[in-house]
């Protein structure tokens, strides 16, 4: 698994090189042609965040399984510790599922709004706006006051 300094330098590589994501001021308006305030709707940019939230989702899928993996043979009863290497295991098991969906939906209407499978910016952002409903941030899990 790369490291995000890793993976940042590659993106912005990919982007000066051509590759990445651009926003073209253009004087028209309409879907290929530029909206109204000079910003233009690129399949490529649109698919290029699909595909780096499409490998994000993947490093935290995997990084739940090494959890999963790592939480085998911790099933001491009674013992203290371990029943708060527990908690922790679930409250980061729970996050990292909610991830995962969420990079899974982002990446789904990233691309659909690439491939012009979206009516117009309106459904765009109704698209976004029902993802955010969906996937509302929980409050954090354990912290100072936990088992008290």
């Amino acid at each position: 698994m790369a490291s995000f300094e890793t993976e940042w330098a590659l993106l912005k590589q990919d982007t000066s090189a051509g590759d990445g994501m651009r926003l073209a001021g253009a004087g028209t308006s309409g879907w290929d042609k530029g909206a109204p305030g000079g910003v233009k709707s690129s399949k490529n940019a649109w698919n290029t965040a699909g595909d780096g939230v499409g490998r994000l989702g993947g490093n935290v899928k995997q990084a739940l399984t090494t959890l999963e993996q790592g939480q085998k043979g911790m099933g001491a009863q009674g013992v203290l510790s371990a029943a708060a290497q527990r908690e922790v295991y679930q409250s980061w098991k729970h996050y990292l599922d909610g991830m995962t969906g969420r990079c899974a939906a982002l990446q789904e209407r990233l691309e659909k709004a690439g491939n012009h499978q979206y009516k117009g910016d309106q459904q765009i952002t109704e698209a976004f706006d029902e993802m955010k409903k969906q996937y509302k941030d929980t409050p954090a899990t354990g912290g100072q006051n936990a088992g008290r």
